[in-house]
């Protein structure tokens, strides 16, 4: 049966991911929290293992969905690796960020980032590409990289919410912004799995069929669905206009930030 639930899960992470350029993680963590909790887990690591597990699923998801997007053209390569190197170190040693962080902090954390990351992609969803911006220096981008890695750790998500906005404010059209979000969801997955098992174990966590923060079982079920179902949402992000995919993309996140948040209180 957990097994079931969790091909299921993947399902809808994996169509997320190559739809949004999210690597699924802002469907994964919440749902994740609500199998884990249901589970019987210790509350004070629930938070903690979705969010490494679903870093860990990602490796896998972000893999079929940069494929996809790559054959569109959509991956601007010298743009993810000025970012990658970032990305990679500071989502390792956000992971121990966020295990220092109490699984209540990160859930408030989590709500109220995804709220305001909404708010933002919903207010320039009809504004038109300033394509006369150009990017800032590859030092720059080496830096936002690092802040970026460092977010997508404590989220628990592949950087698409934070790697798009910060791609399209510089005069990136949305389907090449998801696109190579989509790409550099992996360095920031790999980097953050290693180190949610690493301070995991460190952690000494009493939970079954687990490597540090991550649920194996969780992750072969995940990763196998989604690795199936991210190129569909790729075909459908390179079919809808660019206002509507930024309107989708925000309408999720908003549900996802208040659940969190209303979480948290209860």
């Amino acid at each position: 049966m957990e097994l079931i639930i969790f091909l299921i899960i993947g399902a809808f992470a994996g169509f997320a991911a190559g739809l949004f350029g999210v690597g699924g993680g802002t469907i994964i963590v919440p749902l994740l929290f609500i199998v884990f909790s249901q589970m019987g887990y210790d509350p004070d690591v629930v938070m903690h293992l979705a969010l490494g597990t679903s870093l860990a699923t990602i490796v896998v998801t972000s893999i079929s969905s940069f494929m996809a997007h790559n054959k569109k053209g959509a991956v601007m390569w010298p743009v993810f690796k000025n970012l990658a190197p970032g990305m990679a170190l500071g989502c390792f040693f956000g992971a121990g960020i966020a295990g220092w962080l109490s699984g209540l902090h990160l859930q408030i954390i989590v709500g109220l980032f995804l709220l305001w990351v909404a708010y933002t992609m919903f207010a320039g969803a009809n504004k038109t590409v300033d394509t006369t911006k150009t990017l800032p220096s590859t030092p720059a981008q080496i830096g936002a990289g690092g802040a970026i890695g460092i977010a997508s750790a404590i989220f628990g998500i592949g950087g698409g919410s934070l790697t798009v906005p910060y791609l399209t404010r510089y005069g990136v059209v949305m389907q090449k912004a998801v696109g190579t979000s989509a790409a550099c969801g992996l360095p920031i997955a790999i980097a953050g799995a290693l180190g949610f098992m690493f301070f995991g174990m460190k952690a000494e966590i009493n939970v079954p069929n687990t490597i540090g923060y991550i649920h194996v079982y969780a992750f072969l079920g995940i990763s196998i669905m989604s690795f199936i179902t991210a190129k569909f949402g790729a075909k459908a992000a390179h079919a809808l206009s660019p206002s509507m995919l930024k309107k989708c993309f925000a309408v999720l996140l908003v549900i996802v930030g208040s659940f969190f948040i209303l979480k948290s209180f209860l």
